[in-house]
């Protein structure tokens, strides 16, 4: 979809908000935009928003998000509808995306008492979805954009390569481990989100009215998605979830019941195998080792966000030190001292 009236303009300049690690997100609205003909699906007269992604992103990467929230919305499921997606830099510095805003609040910030009943639900209605859809639609998109990007044997591809190229040798040993105990492909793939917590679900004070940020998608098993939300609700720093500093010690007490709360919710709706569980555990950890080790390795922090440098990749480290017997070695981190300091 692309505008070409001339008569457009800001109703509502952009405004930053909050919320992304990796992207830098804006707030807007247009003045004499026209709603959908159909009256239905994206319109540039609502709420707006632009997602810019950083010059270390793959360009490509905002057409295979186009292409994935698209679809997923076709289907009926709460993701944001993209309006333009552009793979050129040269507009904004780095590739990005307009999409529609939707309405409601992060879910760890308005339903904490059954957040992960809520979270599990969600996620299962994702998983029951046609993953052949998401791989037609990146068909679609054309080159660079194809469905093999969006494979688990692609997702191990990448981290193979990110550990040569940055010379991380200390993770070898366990890229080692994945790569020989993989388990076989399940007979019904899922689209699984990669990154799906509290934070990236909106709720509008009765049901899921949004579920964001959709750049690590893979289609393949769901237990890699459960995987992922346990890890990233079990070891995530808490002063990382945006509660207030008075109520850090009330989540840290809660957070074992959240995790529990969360996985026996899914478990209701499909059981999992445990040791299938496990492996793809440590296979998601993975993703967030090797970019904790490509920054360190950096002589610039510039390009980091908030996760890098916490103790998040070391706490996954040990968990992926349990699971497999293998201990990821990272190197140390950094401190960062500002110029004149």
């Amino acid at each position: 979809m692309e505008l070409r009236d001339q008569a457009l303009e800001f109703s509502e300049p952009p405004a930053p908000v909050s919320g992304g690690f990796d992207t830098r997100i804006f707030a807007f609205r247009l003045k004499g935009a026209r709603p959908a003909a159909s009256g239905v699906g994206p319109s540039a007269a609502g709420p707006l928003i632009l997602r810019l992604l950083g010059p270390q992103h793959d360009p490509a990467r905002a057409r295979r998000e186009r292409a994935i929230q698209n679809a997923v919305a076709d289907l009926g499921y709460p993701a944001p509808r993209v309006l333009w997606a552009s793979a050129d830099v040269r507009h904004l510095g780095g590739a990005f995306l307009v999409m529609e805003r939707r309405a409601g609040r992060p879910l760890s910030k308005e339903r904490r008492v059954r957040a992960g009943a809520i979270l599990a639900d969600a996620q299962l209605r994702l998983h029951a979805l046609d993953a052949d859809r998401v791989l037609e639609a990146l068909d679609r998109e054309g080159p660079p954009v194809h469905r093999g990007q969006v494979s688990f044997d692609a997702y191990l591809g990448r981290l193979e390569s990110l550990i040569a190229d940055g010379a991380l040798d200390g993770l070898r040993p366990a890229m080692r481990w994945l790569l020989e105990r993989r388990p076989p492909a399940p007979p019904r793939p899922s689209i699984c989100h990669g990154d799906f917590h509290p934070l990236n679900l909106l709720w509008d004070g009765a049901a899921v009215a949004g579920v964001l940020d959709w750049p690590n998608t893979l289609v393949g098993d769901r237990a890699f998605d459960v995987a992922s939300t346990i890890a990233i609700l079990a070891l995530t720093p808490i002063e990382l979830w945006g509660i207030p500093p008075p109520l850090r010690w009330m989540v840290g007490i809660a957070r074992p019941m959240l995790v529990r709360s969360y996985l026996a919710g899914y478990r209701r709706g499909c059981p999992l195998h445990p040791e299938t569980l496990a492996y793809y555990e440590a296979a998601s950890a993975m993703r967030h080792l090797v970019r904790a080790g490509q920054y360190r390795r950096r002589a610039d922090p510039s390009a980091s966000n908030p996760l890098d440098d916490s103790s998040f990749a070391d706490n996954l480290a040990a968990r992926f030190a349990r699971i497999a017997g293998v201990t990821p070695a990272l190197p140390a981190r950094r401190v960062w001292r500002r110029p004149g300091v």
